[in-house]
């Protein structure tokens, strides 16, 4: 995102004038290959590289030398339309709003060539969604200081639940997030920072004359944000950004800078047809598998031993029954039963078509959510069967999920939804909200999906905490796609939510979701399937458990047979 500052750059400046040449260089050198690929696929400009490493290693926050905060008074203006009044009265701070812009105050403006033209900013506030809450209630000063950045009025001592949800609230509009390439799915769960008061006063613009980024300083294991000019500026400019930065579109654009610039979707179609075959093209060659050629399935006799081979433990130890026996060679082996991703299945089906495998070509058709609800879909039309919650691509479909948001809000239908990673699991980095702001925003984190939440959900009275959420889970085992052979085994797993379901508290864990089995320091409730059966028909007498089953079982063959659809289209042979 470099720019042309009108003139030559001129000779890069020593990153520590208290180091030799020679211990300089090495320096920059070390510095260049720890953090280059970083800074390269931020945009920041080589020349900034020397001067920022000398910043980072004395904690250098110049900012205050070259820039100023200038607080404004924004009054309503005749012309201002009835959309952006509703909008400022539902701000904090309604009517007579204040607002802070950063403007250059340098006597001598400020040059982009300059290798000095880089700042640091630090992080007021970093946290996971999850956590937000916690600590705001537990870190002192943290709800002040985050009000007062906000423009949130708020009196007392003590936290109290209003300030802590109109923070949590209004922090959309300030958050931004990075996430890292490294360590546990936990530790890869994206982070969200607040930046501090300086940097929290960038205005947005559409033509920005600085650029921002989140660097995170791995000697001293912390993050900032780096600010840099794309052009020379004079004493007195406002120093502004781009809120949807890297975006062209101009519906996208619109889409997301909601959070800021009030815009109505109303007209806009919610239909979410089927994406185009370019989409799941590219799916397949990004798995790069190899799909199988057609054959027929081989019949064994009734006394045929299996002979297995495997890579996980858990089949190593728990497979003992007479018709399966453990082999150590793959090519002797009936069974292919593999942790790892499997791909050649052409080969596959040409040298050994009668070996049986534990998985079946694109299957992510299935495992990752975005494609699931493109497949499920297909069960009823656009809209998806009466059983899959409206849903949403964030990437491919914002301007659908707004519109439909939006026409909801005007029925004065119920806008609660879940947020979800397209390919993690465990619940992990999932939020149910009903701030638009909050969506939009999580979609510049990783890539997720958006499905209506089930406000009004089926619930099963456990003695010991009263009304709470609950899953099923089946085994499915599918044996061919074209014909479709599904199996679904009827010895099914429970999970409960530990806590009583109401339509509050949407970031209490234990209330909303069921996955309580990899928290030690978690309640896990079990109960086994046919202790469970005539409890719920005891609960629900009008729904016999063999009416309930039977639909289940109709969504999994559903489902599989949208993916088959897919997977035998001539375009993929």
């Amino acid at each position: 995102m470099d720019a042309d500052a009108g003139s030559e750059s001129p000779p890069a400046e020593r990153g520590d004038p208290g180091l030799t040449p020679e211990e300089d260089a090495r320096a920059r050198a070390e510095f260049a290959a720890l953090h280059g690929p970083a800074l390269r696929a931020s945009g920041v400009p080589e020349r900034y590289w020397g001067r920022l490493l000398h910043k980072l290693e004395h904690e250098v926050f110049d900012a205050g030398e070259m820039f100023g905060i200038m607080q404004v008074q924004e009054v309503e203006e005749e012309s201002e339309g009835e959309e952006a009044r509703e909008a400022r009265k539902k701000q904090p701070n309604p009517g007579g709003e204040l607002c802070y812009k950063v403007i250059v105050t340098s006597e001598n403006g400020l040059q982009a060539a300059d290798p000095n033209s880089i700042f640091l900013i630090d992080h007021a506030w970093t946290c996971r969604v999850e956590r937000a809450r916690q600590q705001l209630q537990q870190v002192p000063g943290l709800l002040h200081r985050m009000a007062n950045l906000m423009g949130i009025e708020f009196h007392g001592e003590l936290p109290s639940t209003e300030a802590e949800d109109l923070v949590l609230e209004e922090m959309w509009r300030f958050n931004q997030t990075y996430q890292l390439a490294h360590g546990t799915a936990e530790e890869k769960v994206p982070v969200w920072y607040i930046m501090d008061e300086f940097g929290s006063r960038i205005q947005h613009s559409d033509t920005p004359s600085f650029a921002t980024a989140p660097f995170f300083y791995m000697p001293q294991q912390v993050a900032y944000t780096l600010l840099w000019p794309l052009r020379d500026l004079d004493t007195g400019e406002e120093v502004t950004r781009d809120f949807a930065y890297g975006e062209a579109d101009p519906l996208i654009r619109k889409c997301m800078l909601l959070p800021w610039v009030p815009a109505d979707l109303l007209d806009f179609s919610s239909s979410t047809p089927e994406p185009p075959d370019e989409h799941y093209q590219a799916i397949l060659e990004e798995n790069k598998e190899k799909l199988p050629l057609a054959i027929s399935p081989v019949a064994y006799p009734c006394d045929h031993v299996f002979k297995v081979y495997t890579d996980i433990q858990q089949v190593l130890s728990h497979l003992t029954h007479p018709r399966f026996t453990f082999t150590q060679s793959e090519a002797d082996a009936d069974i292919l039963y593999n942790f790892s991703h499997f791909k050649d299945y052409r080969k596959l089906s040409q040298e050994r078509p009668s070996v049986l495998l534990n998985q079946f070509p694109c299957e992510n058709l299935l495992t990752v959510k975005d494609c699931l609800a493109s497949v499920a879909r297909r069960a009823r039309g656009p809209e998806g069967p009466a059983w899959l919650p409206r849903t949403f691509n964030l990437r491919t479909e914002l301007p659908q999920f707004v519109s439909y948001f939006q026409q909801r809000e005007r029925r004065g239908q119920d806008n609660h939804w879940i947020c979800k990673p397209w390919n993690l699991a465990r619940s992990l980095d999932t939020h149910i909200t009903r701030s638009l702001h909050s969506i939009i925003r999580h979609r510049e984190s990783t890539p997720k999906v958006v499905s209506k939440y089930i406000e009004s959900p089926v619930l099963f009275l456990r003695e010991d905490v009263g009304p709470v959420k609950f899953d099923v889970r089946y085994v499915v085992l599918l044996r061919s796609v074209k014909p479709l052979r599904l199996f679904v085994y009827d010895v099914f797993w429970l999970r409960f939510s530990n806590r009583p379901f109401a339509l509050d508290d949407l970031d209490d864990y234990e209330k909303h979701f069921t996955v309580m089995n990899y928290d030690p320091e978690v309640v896990l409730k079990q109960v086994h399937y046919d202790e469970f059966i005539p409890e719920f028909e005891k609960q629900y007498p009008e729904f016999p458990w063999r009416s309930v089953q039977p639909s289940s079982s109709s969504a999994s063959w559903a489902v599989l047979e949208g993916m088959g659809s897919t997977v035998g289209t001539p375009r993929w042979q």
